[in-house]
């Protein structure tokens, strides 16, 4: 599939149905695949971070969770059509595993968050198959059992909710122990699945000013937006010398 090169990053080129299509080619495959959704915030740590650039390059699925990714491409002339969250890739995915009968384990949240997500996730999709819950709280050593269970669940997917980066480098870190056909770093959004956290309406969503919704809302994120300028400056000034392929 078409990438585009961003900050050393290969963003594949998909919008939200071809993204989730390419999840179910994966969970047809007898083999591990991870999927990421980095935005400006990941890609500027990647950027930062050689080691964790690799790790999100060896995922089989990298979608753009971010409108600054999406002009990022534009700026670097392979233009990404629209924004492809996770939340919504997720969404998609939950619908087509509704009719196809494979099993999904949710791992991440504070504890109950998971359990509410389920209630919520069964009224949408009754014919979902929830096979196993962990919360996020857990302890280094407690990683064997956790892979462990997920593994005699027979899950074919896997959401990780563990906020990035730690999601994705937990997922990096299991592949080779993990008997999942795909696992699917989605931050924040099992609280939205447990109607803890409100996404934005779609007005928002559409015309890429969620950012600014969220910012309403949670003021104290003003720091963390304040890496989107930056990102934008690292694209026009560095982003051109990675080779466009």
């Amino acid at each position: 599939m078409d990438k585009v090169n961003i900050l050393g990053v290969y963003v594949d080129m998909v919008n939200i149905p071809q993204a989730a299509d390419r999840i179910m080619e994966f969970l047809g495959e007898d083999k591990f695949h991870a999927v990421f959704t980095p935005n400006s915030e990941i890609i500027m740590h990647a950027y930062k971070n050689a080691e964790f650039a690799d790790l999100l390059n060896r995922a089989e699925l990298l979608t753009a969770d971010g409108i600054g990714v999406v002009y990022a491409s534009k700026i670097l002339g392979k233009p990404i059509k629209e924004r492809a969250a996770g939340y919504d890739i997720a969404r998609l995915v939950l619908s087509k595993m509704n009719e196809t009968g494979h099993k999904l384990f949710m791992l991440g949240g504070k504890p109950g968050v998971a359990e509410e997500a389920q209630i919520n996730l069964l009224k949408d999709y009754p014919n979902l198959k929830i096979v196993g819950l962990r919360n996020g709280y857990f302890k280094a050593e407690e990683e064997p059992e956790i892979v462990e269970e997920i593994n005699a669940s027979g899950a074919d997917m896997l959401f990780v909710c563990l906020g990035a980066p730690k999601q994705e480098e937990w997922i990096n870190r299991n592949r080779e122990a993990l008997n999942v056909r795909v696992a699917m770093g989605i931050g924040g959004s099992l609280d939205v699945f447990a109607g803890r956290v409100e996404r934005a309406p779609e007005f928002f969503c559409k015309t890429g000013l969620e950012w600014f919704y969220r910012l309403c809302k949670e003021p104290w994120r003003i720091g963390r937006m304040m890496e989107l300028p930056k990102f934008a400056a690292t694209v026009i000034a560095k982003g051109k010398k990675y080779k466009q392929e």
